[in-house]
């Protein structure tokens, strides 16, 4: 068993969170995802780091991600059997600055495929979204 899977799974009350803004857009996710990777998303992460920038949590068949520095609500997901899942972003300005439903879609299924490993890996995850924020100000 894993580490991962030993630790009881994160809840809303682990760690300080805000709740979704009322400027917030709403798509459609089309991806499948196992018994085995739901599991992993059930458990959550609760930071053990600076450098771990999310904290997420289930609540049911909904996962609520929030920036572990701000506790602001960026994504949350309600899972759906057919894999038609239903996101929900944030689109406050102050708290997130994206406004592109496709670059969301790129940026969440990465940190799904992220999130859905066990054991999860917080430093590979890191370096990955610090390169590609370098890459997208043109410092790379």
């Amino acid at each position: 068993m894993s580490e991962r899977n030993k630790r009881k799974p994160a809840c809303r009350s682990d760690w300080k969170t805000l709740l979704m803004p009322p400027q917030h857009e709403t798509f459609i996710l089309n991806r499948p995802f196992s018994a085995q990777e739901m599991a992993a998303l059930h458990q959550g992460n609760i930071p053990q780091a600076m450098e771990d920038k999310w904290f997420w949590y289930m609540e049911g068949s909904t996962l609520w991600a929030h920036r572990s520095w701000t506790g602001y609500c960026i994504y949350r997901i309600d899972f759906k059997e057919d894999g038609h899942h239903i996101v929900t972003v944030n689109r406050d300005p102050e708290q997130y600055g994206c406004t592109v439903i496709e670059e969301d879609i790129l940026s969440l299924n990465k940190l799904l495929n992220w999130w859905i490993q066990t054991p999860y890996d917080h430093y590979n995850e890191w370096l990955t979204e610090t390169f590609d924020a370098l890459k997208k100000a043109g410092k790379v």
